[in-house]
Formats: structure tokens, sequence, C-alpha cells
């Protein structure tokens, strides 16, 4: 989390998460009240159909990691970082998988 404030630095930024328990423990809530440039929205428990990243899994899986057998994590990560990029290259797409989901962001609006 430290390492996406400093990549989105001033931008407010809203995170999408699963009901992971690890992802609400005491320690995260007292950290996440303190950040004023996040905004946390919460899926249920299991919930895979409203999470618009298994729809991102999903394609990477059916085209970067189809039939893949790396010698080394690196060639994953590497794979997958191309399926990103690809994903990426399509200013839709990426919004696509949450429309599939049926959720829609409404972030906060900003104090005067």
């Amino acid at each position: 989390m430290e390492q996406l404030k400093v990549f989105y630095r001033e931008e407010r930024v809203v995170l999408v998460w699963d009901g992971l328990s690890a992802h609400w423990s005491r320690a995260m809530r007292a950290w996440v009240a303190e950040q004023d440039w996040l905004t946390l929205e919460r899926l249920p428990a299991y919930a895979p159909e409203l999470n618009p990243v298994e729809l991102l899994w999903s394609s990477l899986k059916k085209r970067e990691l189809a039939n893949l057998a790396g010698n080394h994590l690196a060639d994953v990560v590497d794979a997958t970082e191309q399926g990103i990029h690809r994903i990426n290259q399509n200013p839709q797409l990426p919004w696509s998988f949450l429309t599939h989901t049926g959720l829609t962001l409404h972030p906060p609006t900003p104090p005067n």
C-alpha cells in the first residue's frame, strides 16, 4: 500500500477490495483511516462475480498465461505485465471489467 501511495503521489485512488479478512484487520483499518488520498470500496467476503480483477485475470489466463510453462517466476511476471499492457492499450477494456460486474464507481466529491 505504501508503494501504491508513492506511485500515485497526490492523486486520489479508489481501491476495490474483496472481503479477505487480512484486508480488514484492525491495523489495516487504522492505516486506511489516516489516508486522505484513498477511498476503499469493499466487496462481500466471497463474490468473484462482483470483482473486476477476476475478469482481468480471466483475460490474462486466456491469452498471455495460456499454456505458459515458464522456468522461473519471472516468466510469469513478464507475461502478466505484457497482458496488462495489452489491456491498457484499449482504454475501454479495463472499464468493461467493471461494467460487467454491474457495479459503478462514484468517487467522493472533493471538499471545497
